[in-house]
């Protein structure tokens, strides 16, 4: 017997993929680009799924639109590249995801774009920085491996007093954690193959905003350099935001009693976590951030590369990896190498961070534990 499709009721969001989309009328069809804000016109720029995505996460951050992209990464650049010209300054926190301080450095002042790090610790100072052509501040706190935090309030007052447009990779917190739109950030961007997808199986990028104009630049740009997103992965998504705010509660917690419990350990040198006490940037964390984070770093007492090596090898629930927000625990190193690269960093030893996943926290402690342990014993 045939079965109606709309007689059909699902739990689940349904997958629409496209390139083609089909229209009514050649009316319909050569009137098409008035939609691309919208409506559909061409695959690149999404399906019902993506919309469905895109609507959910700008519910989330507390703002009128959302643009999705390939990654989060991908998100960063279109940015740049949508907002952008020769002559433009541009200001980028110095603890920025790396690869956008490449693409910054490599592309942008390939194409007469002038790029300028800045301290990540930085707040009001940061007006000493403007200049008559500066046109973005991309900032991101904290930073995602040695977890500066910068005075968000204070730079995106600034920075409408100047006319001086905002972004915020809020990867980190996540909306759950902090709402960068509400607090006046023009844009902010999300990794969402970390927290959104929470199963380590995607990538994809998020951009939100309030302003109607940057909206319409992001999506143009979107559909100019073919930034199209698999409706697949937006249903994964859609998925994983079903239990964001479980997994989120969970591993946020857990973070903490692990941070806490580096702290105490003989081994460790320091760790960096802003919801923990003490921890140079937990007074800006605490001012203006909720629930806090599942990743953080420490500075081991590591005096060779053998006992990096033997600590990581002695490693039984971590396993090694980059990325976040999953339900697997990560961790990775940053040898002192990494971090004199760059230009406004404070430490100089190699740093160990960790992603908090939803095993155990007692399991994930004693692990750790254990390997500290291996690895300070004699060769």
């Amino acid at each position: 017997m045939d079965q109606r499709i709309d007689d059909f009721r699902s739990l689940s969001p349904a997958v629409q993929r496209a390139s083609t989309v089909l229209f009514d009328s050649i009316a319909d069809f050569t009137t098409r680009k008035e939609r691309v804000f919208d409506g559909y016109t061409y695959g690149v720029t999404g399906t019902p799924t993506t919309r469905a995505l895109e609507e959910r996460i700008a519910r989330l951050e507390g703002a009128r639109f959302c643009v999705t992209a390939p990654s989060g990464q991908a998100a960063l650049c279109q940015i740049g590249l949508a907002l952008l010209t020769a002559g433009d300054h541009v200001l980028i926190s110095d603890s920025a995801y790396g690869p956008l301080r490449t693409f910054a450095k490599d592309y942008l002042q390939r194409f007469g774009v002038v790029c300028e790090t800045y301290d990540p610790a930085a707040g009001a100072e940061l007006a000493q920085c403007l200049r008559p052509e500066t046109r973005l501040i991309f900032m991101e706190s904290p930073g995602s491996l040695t977890m500066e935090m910068q005075d968000i309030p204070a730079i995106v007052q600034l920075a409408k007093a100047a006319g001086v447009l905002t972004v915020l990779d809020n990867s980190w917190a996540s909306p759950l954690g902090f709402q960068g739109v509400p607090a006046g950030v023009d844009i902010v961007v999300e990794a969402a193959s970390k927290w959104f997808g929470g199963h380590s199986d995607l990538l994809l990028g998020a951009i939100a905003t309030d302003s109607r104009a940057l909206y319409e630049k992001l999506r143009t740009a979107q559909s100019v350099l073919g930034q199209a997103v698999s409706p697949d992965d937006c249903f994964l998504a859609l998925r994983g935001l079903d239990t964001f705010a479980l997994r989120y509660a969970h591993q946020c917690a857990s973070a903490l009693v692990v941070a806490q419990r580096l702290a105490q350990h003989a081994s460790v040198d320091g760790v960096l976590f802003p919801p923990l006490p003490g921890d140079r940037g937990h007074a800006r964390w605490a001012a203006s951030f909720q629930g806090g984070g599942c990743v953080l770093s420490f500075i081991p007492k590591l005096q060779s590369s053998e006992q990096v090596h033997r600590f990581f090898d002695a490693l039984e629930v971590f396993q090694i990896g980059a990325s976040w927000g999953g339900v697997h625990s990560l961790a990775a190193y940053y040898p002192a190498a990494e971090q004199a690269k760059r230009g406004h960093c404070e430490f100089k030893q190699g740093i160990v961070r960790l992603a908090i996943g939803v095993e155990p926290v007692e399991q994930l402690a004693r692990d750790l534990e254990q390997a500290l342990r291996r690895a300070a014993e004699p060769s």
